[in-house]
């Protein structure tokens, strides 16, 4: 499975999370900062990458290196 098929079947899997990235940062008008995921979808990703791996369907590299 290749990065971008993972990332589309956690989507799949998870259509109720929310998509959109916010800024991260100090201030909310710092437009340099960080585009980032809710901390909900972000953990999400996080279980359903452990459980593919724990799966044997994909690599500890992959799993290692796999980023949202």
């Amino acid at each position: 499975m290749t990065f971008k098929q993972i990332r589309a079947l956690f989507w799949e899997t998870h259509p109720d999370l929310p998509r959109r990235r916010h800024r991260y940062g100090w201030s909310t008008s710092d437009k340099s900062a960080e585009l980032v995921h809710h901390v909900d979808t972000r953990c999400a990703f996080v279980n359903f990458i452990d459980q593919l791996h724990r799966a044997g369907q994909i690599t500890d590299r992959a799993a290692d290196r796999i980023t949202l």
